[in-house]
């Protein structure tokens, strides 16, 4: 999915190139991180571990592989509703997550990025030309 999603978060010409839908949350919707969190123990932590740290099923989360430079939201999205073939790890795919909405997806994000930022894993102007800021 990595080469399909651009840097900004929108979706690519290979994205649209396939027909794929991207899932949008609901209009006005604000991502909860504590309502994310919920939903990622009980959709998401049995392969990608109780703290995003990974597990023998699944990468971890609080990897610079997922920073949001790297794989922007809407990768999340993508990925719940289409799956993904494994790129980055030898875990094998990762099957669609059909019961999982595109607002709990927004929600878990939203998890996800507040924990990403707690050991520096962030997005902001000067990442993208390779240099990190400290705050």
């Amino acid at each position: 999915m990595a080469g399909l999603i651009a840097i900004f978060g929108m979706p690519s010409l290979s994205v649209l190139a396939q027909g794929w839908q991207v899932p949008r949350p609901s209009p006005g919707l604000m991502p909860n991180p504590a309502v994310g969190k919920k939903l990622f123990e009980t959709h998401c932590a049995a392969c990608h571990g109780t703290a995003l740290q990974g597990s023998d099923k699944g990468p971890p989360l609080l990897h610079r592989i997922y920073e949001p430079s790297h794989h922007g939201d809407i990768a999340f999205q993508l990925v719940v509703k289409n799956g993904v073939r494994a790129h980055h790890w030898q875990f094998g795919d990762m099957a669609p997550v059909p019961q999982v909405t595109p607002d709990d997806v927004a929600h878990i994000t939203a998890y996800v990025r507040a924990e990403q930022r707690k050991p520096g894993i962030r997005q902001n102007a000067n990442e993208f030309s390779g240099l990190r800021t400290s705050t």
